[in-house]
Protein backbone atom coordinates (compact mmCIF):
# COMPACT_ATOMS: atom_id res chain seq x y z
CA UNK A 1 0.00 0.00 0.00
CA UNK A 2 1.11 3.48 -0.98
CA UNK A 3 1.28 6.29 1.60
CA UNK A 4 2.67 9.32 3.56
CA UNK A 5 4.10 8.26 6.20
CA UNK A 6 2.08 10.32 8.57
CA UNK A 7 1.46 9.99 12.08
CA UNK A 8 -2.38 9.75 11.47
CA UNK A 9 -1.35 6.79 8.81
CA UNK A 10 0.41 5.11 10.65
CA UNK A 11 -1.91 3.78 13.27
CA UNK A 12 -4.07 3.08 10.03
CA UNK A 13 -1.24 1.00 8.64
CA UNK A 14 -0.86 -0.65 11.82
CA UNK A 15 -4.20 -1.68 12.07
CA UNK A 16 -3.97 -2.79 8.21
CA UNK A 17 -1.37 -5.28 8.91
CA UNK A 18 -2.62 -7.00 12.08
CA UNK A 19 -5.67 -7.23 10.12
CA UNK A 20 -4.15 -9.12 7.25
CA UNK A 21 -2.35 -11.25 10.16
CA UNK A 22 -5.55 -12.34 11.45
CA UNK A 23 -6.52 -13.03 8.29
CA UNK A 24 -3.58 -15.37 7.72
CA UNK A 25 -3.77 -16.92 11.30
CA UNK A 26 -1.06 -14.83 12.41
CA UNK A 27 -1.71 -13.65 15.82
CA UNK A 28 1.10 -14.80 17.40
CA UNK A 29 3.25 -12.04 14.70
CA UNK A 30 0.95 -8.92 15.40
CA UNK A 31 2.76 -7.47 17.99
CA UNK A 32 5.96 -7.77 17.05
CA UNK A 33 5.10 -7.04 13.12
CA UNK A 34 2.99 -3.85 14.43
CA UNK A 35 5.69 -2.46 16.70
CA UNK A 36 7.83 -3.17 13.22
CA UNK A 37 6.08 -1.55 10.96
CA UNK A 38 5.42 1.49 13.39
CA UNK A 39 9.46 2.14 13.71
CA UNK A 40 9.81 1.86 9.96
CA UNK A 41 7.17 4.30 9.20
CA UNK A 42 8.45 6.46 11.77
CA UNK A 43 11.70 6.93 10.43
CA UNK A 44 10.22 7.61 7.47
CA UNK A 45 8.53 10.31 8.76
CA UNK A 46 11.04 12.02 10.62
CA UNK A 47 14.58 11.05 8.41
CA UNK A 48 13.52 10.62 4.44
CA UNK A 49 13.76 13.30 1.95
CA UNK A 50 12.50 14.69 -0.16
CA UNK A 51 8.94 13.66 0.69
CA UNK A 52 7.46 11.33 2.97
CA UNK A 53 5.94 9.14 0.60
CA UNK A 54 6.72 5.36 0.57
CA UNK A 55 5.02 1.91 0.14
CA UNK A 56 4.75 -1.04 2.42
CA UNK A 57 4.96 -4.43 1.52
CA UNK A 58 3.40 -7.35 3.56
CA UNK A 59 4.56 -10.47 2.53
CA UNK A 60 4.10 -14.21 3.65
CA UNK A 61 6.36 -16.94 2.11
CA UNK A 62 6.58 -20.41 3.54
CA UNK A 63 7.43 -19.78 6.97
CA UNK A 64 8.51 -16.31 7.14
CA UNK A 65 7.05 -13.30 7.02
CA UNK A 66 8.57 -9.94 5.77
CA UNK A 67 7.15 -6.89 6.26
CA UNK A 68 9.15 -3.91 3.82
CA UNK A 69 8.94 -0.33 3.77
CA UNK A 70 10.30 1.52 0.04
CA UNK A 71 11.08 5.03 0.44
CA UNK A 72 12.29 7.89 -2.20
CA UNK A 73 15.31 8.91 -0.09
CA UNK A 74 18.59 6.63 -1.47
CA UNK A 75 20.70 7.59 2.01
CA UNK A 76 20.93 4.03 3.80
CA UNK A 77 19.55 3.84 7.70
CA UNK A 78 22.53 2.53 10.55
CA UNK A 79 21.46 1.52 13.67
CA UNK A 80 23.41 4.78 15.07
CA UNK A 81 25.69 4.03 17.91
CA UNK A 82 24.93 5.71 20.48
CA UNK A 83 27.59 8.22 21.62
CA UNK A 84 29.24 8.04 25.38
CA UNK A 85 27.14 11.79 26.04
CA UNK A 86 24.10 10.00 24.65
CA UNK A 87 21.00 10.50 26.92
CA UNK A 88 19.58 7.24 28.40
CA UNK A 89 16.12 8.19 29.11
CA UNK A 90 15.86 9.81 25.08
CA UNK A 91 12.68 8.74 23.81
CA UNK A 92 14.24 8.09 20.02
CA UNK A 93 17.01 7.00 18.07
CA UNK A 94 16.33 3.44 18.65
CA UNK A 95 13.79 2.23 16.11
CA UNK A 96 16.61 0.10 14.12
CA UNK A 97 17.47 -1.38 17.15
CA UNK A 98 14.49 -2.36 18.41
CA UNK A 99 13.64 -3.62 14.68
CA UNK A 100 17.06 -5.74 14.87
CA UNK A 101 15.93 -6.96 18.58
CA UNK A 102 12.65 -7.97 17.59
CA UNK A 103 13.06 -9.80 13.81
CA UNK A 104 14.81 -12.90 12.60
CA UNK A 105 16.66 -10.77 9.98
CA UNK A 106 16.11 -7.11 8.75
CA UNK A 107 18.23 -4.88 6.35
CA UNK A 108 18.14 -1.88 4.18
CA UNK A 109 18.97 -2.26 0.60
CA UNK A 110 18.77 0.79 -2.70
CA UNK A 111 15.78 1.05 -5.04
CA UNK A 112 15.67 2.92 -8.08
CA UNK A 113 15.78 6.50 -6.45
CA UNK A 114 15.26 5.37 -2.66
CA UNK A 115 15.70 2.43 -0.37
CA UNK A 116 13.83 -0.34 1.00
CA UNK A 117 14.12 -1.37 4.77
CA UNK A 118 12.76 -4.73 5.47
CA UNK A 119 12.58 -7.34 8.22
CA UNK A 120 11.75 -10.83 8.79
CA UNK A 121 9.66 -12.88 11.60
CA UNK A 122 9.90 -16.48 11.64
CA UNK A 123 5.55 -17.72 11.49
CA UNK A 124 4.59 -20.45 13.84
CA UNK A 125 3.67 -23.51 12.51
CA UNK A 126 0.17 -23.63 10.64
CA UNK A 127 -2.45 -24.53 13.20
CA UNK A 128 -4.03 -27.32 11.01
CA UNK A 129 -2.87 -30.41 11.34
CA UNK A 130 -2.23 -33.29 8.71
CA UNK A 131 -4.36 -35.99 9.12
CA UNK A 132 -2.40 -38.99 9.65
CA UNK A 133 -2.62 -40.59 6.82
CA UNK A 134 -2.07 -37.21 4.61
CA UNK A 135 1.11 -37.33 2.88
CA UNK A 136 2.94 -35.26 -0.04
CA UNK A 137 1.72 -36.20 -3.24
CA UNK A 138 3.60 -34.83 -6.79
CA UNK A 139 1.87 -35.38 -9.88
CA UNK A 140 -1.26 -37.78 -10.76
CA UNK A 141 -2.99 -38.26 -7.64
CA UNK A 142 -5.90 -41.15 -9.10
CA UNK A 143 -5.03 -43.71 -11.47
CA UNK A 144 -6.47 -41.74 -14.26
CA UNK A 145 -10.10 -42.53 -16.28
CA UNK A 146 -9.75 -45.56 -17.77
CA UNK A 147 -8.67 -47.30 -14.40
CA UNK A 148 -11.59 -49.89 -14.59
CA UNK A 149 -11.45 -50.09 -18.10
CA UNK A 150 -8.83 -53.03 -20.17
CA UNK A 151 -6.80 -51.13 -22.46
CA UNK A 152 -7.83 -52.14 -25.63
CA UNK A 153 -4.67 -51.72 -28.45
CA UNK A 154 -5.71 -50.12 -31.55
CA UNK A 155 -3.08 -50.52 -34.45
CA UNK A 156 -2.29 -46.94 -36.29
CA UNK A 157 -1.37 -46.49 -40.19
CA UNK A 158 1.59 -44.75 -41.34
CA UNK A 159 -0.02 -42.43 -44.22
CA UNK A 160 2.65 -44.68 -46.48
CA UNK A 161 2.33 -48.22 -45.39
CA UNK A 162 -0.03 -50.99 -45.89
CA UNK A 163 -2.50 -52.44 -42.89
CA UNK A 164 -0.21 -55.65 -42.16
CA UNK A 165 2.75 -53.30 -41.54
CA UNK A 166 1.15 -51.42 -38.49
CA UNK A 167 -0.02 -54.63 -36.20
CA UNK A 168 2.77 -54.88 -33.86
CA UNK A 169 2.28 -51.08 -32.64
CA UNK A 170 -0.10 -49.37 -30.95
CA UNK A 171 -1.57 -45.81 -30.16
CA UNK A 172 -0.34 -45.82 -26.37
CA UNK A 173 3.33 -45.80 -25.25
CA UNK A 174 4.59 -48.81 -23.64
Amino acid sequence: MELQALPSRIGQVRRIVSAHLRYWQLDALIDHASLGVTELLTNVHRHALPDKLCTVEVALLLDHLTISVRDNDPRMPGTGQPSPHADEFATSGRGLAIIEALSESWGARPQDAGKVVWFTLQAPPSPVALAPHAHSVRGATTDGPFADRALEIVPFLMADEPLHAAAGRSALAG
